[in-house]
């Protein structure tokens, strides 16, 4: 298996990206925004960060990389691809996820810890996780409020394409857990093929035991189980 986690100007969050699921002992590469070869990768990872520095719209500019028609191409054959944070809103500027991500209610930048309750039964980056547990994820971001108008909102739930929503310590989905306004507390979101992925929180800055905290570990371990099985 081997992974490909794309750079773009302003990405922050790609060496944490590999440096996670090396953690795993999987390959991992750096595709640059320019180029136009996956290099054989079976799993496309967006990383967090400010790509293009967040200008016009986050994600907005880098849903234009050279890169990203041959990730469009290889999500539209079934391959996999992961967006995380600013790669979530990429997805969304290219439409390969429902929804777009707005600006947080507070008006204000939020990194701190939160917790996730997951949700799909079906997407393969949830199916087999704890829907009892309340997994402890960072978040970092300004932008993560999760919209759709009122006819997507219903085809993403009724097609159980909610990967996860922002809840307490304890699993519960409290407006008081929604820590920037997201629309029925989502925090994530796949396709309707269930093979592109889409995230605001970031399981990678939760990965290694150096860091106190593998809750994240224990998503991005789901997440390379779907794609080999």
């Amino acid at each position: 298996m081997k992974i490909g986690v794309v750079v773009f100007p302003g990405s922050n969050c790609d060496q944490d990206a590999v440096d996670a699921f090396e953690l795993l002992d999987k390959e991992v590469v750096k595709l640059w925004h320019k180029d136009h070869d996956l290099q054989g990768c079976d799993l496309i990872i967006l990383p967090g960060g400010f790509s293009y520095g967040d200008y016009l719209r986050t994600g907005a500019v880098a849903r234009f990389s050279p890169i990203m028609n041959e990730v469009i191409a290889h999500a539209n054959r079934g391959g996999y691809l992961m967006g995380i944070c600013n790669g979530f809103q990429i997805l969304a500027e290219a439409q390969l996820v429902p929804g777009v991500l707005l600006r947080n209610t507070s008006q204000q930048y939020i990194c701190k810890n939160v917790h996730l309750k997951p949700e799909s039964k079906s997407a393969l980056l949830t199916a087999g996780l704890d829907s009892s547990k309340a997994y402890k994820i960072p978040i970092a971001h300004g932008d993560g409020r999760y919209f759709a108008d009122a006819d997507t909102l219903a085809r993403v739930q009724d097609n159980d394409q909610v990967l996860f929503r922002y809840c307490d310590a304890q699993g519960n989905v409290t407006d008081e857990a929604n820590c920037n306004g997201s629309l029925l507390n989502i925090a994530g979101v796949c396709n309707a093929q269930r093979n592109v992925f889409g995230m605001m929180p970031h399981p990678e800055r939760a990965a290694d035991p150096a860091l106190g905290n593998t809750d994240g570990r224990l998503i991005l371990e789901q997440l390379v189980s779907a794609v080999l099985a």
